[in-house]
Parts: C-alpha cells; structure tokens; sequence
C-alpha cells in the first residue's frame, strides 16, 4: 500500500485515502496530511501531546539563519506554526535534530543545538521551555557545564517523576584534553581523511533541569560511546531506560541500554551482540518505546556486510529481553522508529532501499515473532537529505513524518489508521 499522495512527485490531492488490499497490513488506511513546515523543513520530531494532540517540531530556514518550529496536530489538522528559536549560528545536521516534549504539568520544553565555536563540531544544546503553549519560549540554558568547545548532541528528553526535565546526551568534551595533549584539533572520528585521529572518545551523559533551571543529578552514563549515533529514552513502570549505540575497545558498535532504578543509574548492557566490527560511526541510532512493564527495540547493524533491522522485546521494563527478530526487506538503511501498540505488538519504521531511490517502509511485529507484510509508507531518497522519518502512536492511529528529499525539500506527515482485529 503506497500513499500516492506521498509520492516525491505528488500528482494526488493531498486528502486522497489508500485502503490496504491485504488483511496482513499494518495499516487499515493511510493518508497524507498538508504540512505545517516551509520549503526547506528537515528533521521532524514527533511528542505527545495532552489531551490526545501530537507535537511536532523542526527545522526551516529562516533569513539568513534557521527557525525551529513546532505545530500541534488536532484531529488531522495542523495548527499554525509557532517558532521556538532563530539563529544564524545553529548547528543544522541531518542526523542530530531538536525536539519539543510537553511536560507533566503541561508546559513544554524543547532542545537545539548552537555553535560555540569555529570548529565544525564545535557546537552545545539548547533548552527552553514556554508555559503558554509555545507561544513564548524563555532564554535558553545548555544542561553540559564542560564549558568545552566540543560536540554536544543527539539529545533525548524526557520528564522525571518529580516533574523535573531530564535530558541525555552524547559528549565530547574528552576531545578537548585529547587536543590539549597535542593531537589534530581540527580531526574528528569520522573524518577519515584526517593524519593523525583524536585519540578520544564520546560518552553518554545524563543531567536533570528542575523548575528553578537549576541542573542537577549530572551523571556519565557511558564513558565510551558511538560518535554520533542517535540516543532514544523512554518512561517504563520501573524508570527510564536509555538505549544508544556504544563502542568497545575493538571497534564493535552494538546497542546497548541502560536503566535508572531507585534513583541509580546501571551499568550499560549490550542488547544484542551483533559483532558489528566498523572503525566508524555509521550515523544510525536505535529507537525505543515502552508501556509501563512491556518495551521494544529496534536498531539496525550491518554485521558481517549484511545490513539487517531487527527489534526486541521485553516484559520487564528492560531488565532482560527475548529473542531478535528480523524487520526489514533485505536492503535496509536503517534510520529506524518504533511504536509499541496496546496489544503488545510493536510497528517498526525505516527506510529500505528501493530501485527508485528508498522507501518509508512499515511492519508490524509481535512478540512472538510474528509479522505483517512490510508497508510503504512513501517514496523517498537514500541521501542523507532524507533524513530520518518518525512516527508516534495516537490512539487508533499513527502520525508519520519524513523528508522529502526532492527539489529543495519539504517536510511531509500523515495519519495512518491501524487495521481493527
């Protein structure tokens, strides 16, 4: 089932609704939305909202600069775009991207990230919060007090159960002793051009925002992580539970979690030993999302030359999981999203490989192992202006978000109704 409003091309009115011809869909109908977001609008993010709404943000180019923008979906309407922040000094990078998360008490609280210095990877993250909905925003605060004129990103938000904003992220501030040791500033890991690497390493770190914008709790959850792979928390029965991509000694970049229970943070544990053996970072985070006990994962690895998606569940708030289940087509990019559904099930979100470019594929996997047939979502390109596509759970439904990498870009969503059992 392709959209065919969803097509790069376009050529069907943006209302147009595809049914599904299979009964072993995971979507009983797809429709594309008009989008909220300028030509131009990359890196969408996708929140809950209260009240059954959506958040949406990202990025547009704005004068000389760039906006991070957000609407709020209700029903299937976009509302009007509000902006969070302007700047001609924002680091606007097709992997790392900002977010907006509404809080407990119903305030919102959004990251992006800023250069701080003229190095490229010189840049730190942004927060505000607005307490009006996000019509006004207050001054920004960075949650790293390194004071490093590093890399900082790749951020993931949540809320603590006290009401405070948590936030983890990658850090780079080992770089800067590496650099005062004498290495090559101007290198990076993933510059391969570079004589002499940096002899330094990324870690994980976590810190707390309380309502006085005093930050607390700072802790490093890992000190030795994949460069710049995205990180994905989500909020379980017994606390949050981080997963990122991690780095041993010998290069092997597998997925791991880690968890904060009784206020302590664990050790990080691999997932799934993959083995992937890659001496760089290959830009591909994984994704998790949970309900009270129950969890999925999905990531993607191209151990042994063989790109795979695949996701795991647990029924204990991550403390252990089952068996790794296989999602994609065969030639996936990865670049993946997840949904858990009521029933316990899981809807895995990336992009495949597809003779006309890539496409937004969909599958629904249940816990046994059992899936649906894989789903087109929308046609799209396998350069990195693509971007990564997200999609969250409302409901009966599920809002999607993309890239569309033709021309000069566009940000396109749609709804997504899920087939009725």
């Amino acid at each position: 089932m392709v959209c065919a409003a969803c097509a790069p091309e376009g050529g069907a009115d943006s209302q147009t609704r595809t049914r599904s011809d299979s009964p072993d869909s995971p979507f009983s109908e797809l429709r594309e939305l008009p989008s909220p977001a300028a030509a131009g609008g990359v890196t969408p993010y996708l929140s809950a909202g209260s009240d059954g709404t959506v958040l949406l943000s990202w990025q547009e180019p704005a004068g000389s600069g760039h906006a991070v923008r957000m609407a709020r979906l209700n029903g299937s309407t976009w509302s009007e775009p509000l902006t969070i922040a302007t700047g001609d000094d924002f680091f606007v990078n097709w992997a790392d991207f900002p977010s907006v998360i509404e809080m407990p008490d119903g305030s919102l609280a959004a990251h992006w990230l800023q250069r701080e210095g003229p190095d490229t990877y010189a840049y730190g993250v942004r927060i505000a919060r607005s307490s009006d909905g996000g019509e006004s925003w207050s001054s920004s605060l960075t949650p790293h007090l390194d004071g490093t004129l590093t890399e900082h990103g790749f951020v993931s938000l949540f809320p603590t159960p006290d009401g405070s904003l948590a936030a983890v992220w990658l850090d780079g501030r080992d770089f800067a002793r590496a650099a005062a040791e004498g290495a090559d500033s101007g290198a990076h890991p993933n510059d391969s051009s570079a004589s002499e690497p940096l002899d330094a390493e990324m870690s994980l770190r976590y810190a707390e925002i309380d309502e006085a914008d005093e930050i607390r709790a700072e802790a490093l959850l890992d000190g030795r992580t994949c460069d710049c792979c995205q990180t994905s928390a989500a909020l379980t029965s017994a606390g949050p539970i981080v997963v990122y991509r991690d780095r041993s000694d010998a290069e092997i970049r597998d997925i791991s979690v880690v968890r904060r229970l009784d206020g302590r943070w664990t050790a990080p544990a691999v997932l799934h030993e993959d083995d992937w053996h890659i001496p760089a970072c290959p830009v591909n985070g994984p994704a998790v999302s949970a309900r009270d006990d129950r969890l999925a994962v999905a990531w993607y690895t191209a151990a042994g030359d063989e790109p795979k998606v695949f996701v795991k569940f647990s029924e204990d708030a991550g403390a252990s999981f089952g068996e790794a289940f296989r999602a994609d087509e065969g030639e996936p990019l990865g670049r993946v999203d997840i949904a858990l559904l009521p029933d316990g099930s899981a809807l895995v979100l990336w992009l495949e490989t597809a003779e006309e470019g890539a496409r937004v594929t969909a599958r629904r996997i249940r816990a046994d192992g059992a899936s649906s047939q894989a789903e087109t979502v929308a046609l799209t390109d396998v350069s990195r202006s693509s971007g990564f596509p997200r999609m969250l759970l409302r409901g009966t439904e599920v809002v999607l978000a993309w890239t569309d990498a033709a021309g000069e870009g566009i940000l396109r969503t749609a709804i997504a109704t899920l087939p009725t059992e």
